[in-house]
């Protein structure tokens, strides 16, 4: 008899209180492969807005669902909230899951289908491949994430086609056996540098579909970010 697996997913929060519950309704509604099972870790990142109020309140109508929500009191970025969940993580896998809903979490399956079928430690979800809906905005970004990834693989040596997506599933002990240092959006080049070291790594990559938001919708990266990663790929490179 096969033993239960879990999927932890970290959800870090900023500002989402407007619909923070419609994407976890989303992540509730998803039927995992393999029966497997959720531990949905929602991280606030000391929000300014309602956002804590409404995961408490989210928590009371759901009491069944397997919820648990981390307060930072100070914002200590992205990257940061990231950390606290992974600390946190008990399944036997980790995906990251932004609170907005440029990311569909019907799509978790297609992460996981190569890590159970015992080809894969850690999948990626392109952006950038695949035949999925994609929503078309800001020319300007889709060149600054190639050039990111490019410049990425060149230090890696893989031949990713999104370095930069969100939708990231990791094997929980490789994430876990990680030192990440990066607070803020430079979470994503680092751990990309740091799983690339790792002796006999298998990492895939599928493709998957994206809703993007514009900055009036709550979109929060910014070009500086994007300088930020060209520092973080070259440390995590060269450096380390």
């Amino acid at each position: 008899m096969s033993v239960q697996q879990t999927l932890s997913i970290i959800i870090p929060v900023f500002n989402e209180g407007a619909t923070i519950h419609l994407i976890l309704n989303k992540v509730q509604a998803v039927t995992l492969i393999g029966d497997m099972q959720k531990q949905i870790i929602v991280v606030n990142d000391a929000s300014t807005d309602n956002s804590i109020e409404e995961l408490e309140a989210y928590a009371k109508r759901n009491p069944a669902m397997p919820l648990e929500i981390i307060s930072h009191e100070n914002n200590k970025g992205k990257g940061a909230a990231l950390h606290s969940g992974i600390e946190k993580a008990t399944g036997d896998y980790v995906i990251i899951q932004d609170a907005d809903l440029e990311y569909d979490p019907e799509e978790y399956n297609m992460l996981l289908k190569p890590a159970l079928d015992g080809f894969a430690d850690v999948v990626y979800g392109s952006r950038f491949m695949g035949g999925k809906p994609h929503r078309i905005l800001f020319y300007w970004h889709s060149v600054g994430n190639k050039f990111l990834t490019s410049l990425s693989n060149i230090f890696t040596g893989l031949n990713l086609t999104d370095m930069e997506t969100c939708y990231k599933m990791f094997r929980r002990d490789i994430i876990q056996g990680l030192k990440l240092k990066e607070k803020r959006f430079g979470f994503e080049p680092e751990v990309t540098s740091k799983i690339s070291k790792i002796k006999n790594i298998r990492i895939y990559e599928v493709g998957i579909s994206y809703y993007g938001r514009t900055y009036r919708e709550g979109k929060k990266i910014n070009w500086k970010d994007g300088f930020r990663a060209i520092y973080c790929i070259l440390r995590y490179n060269l450096f380390s």
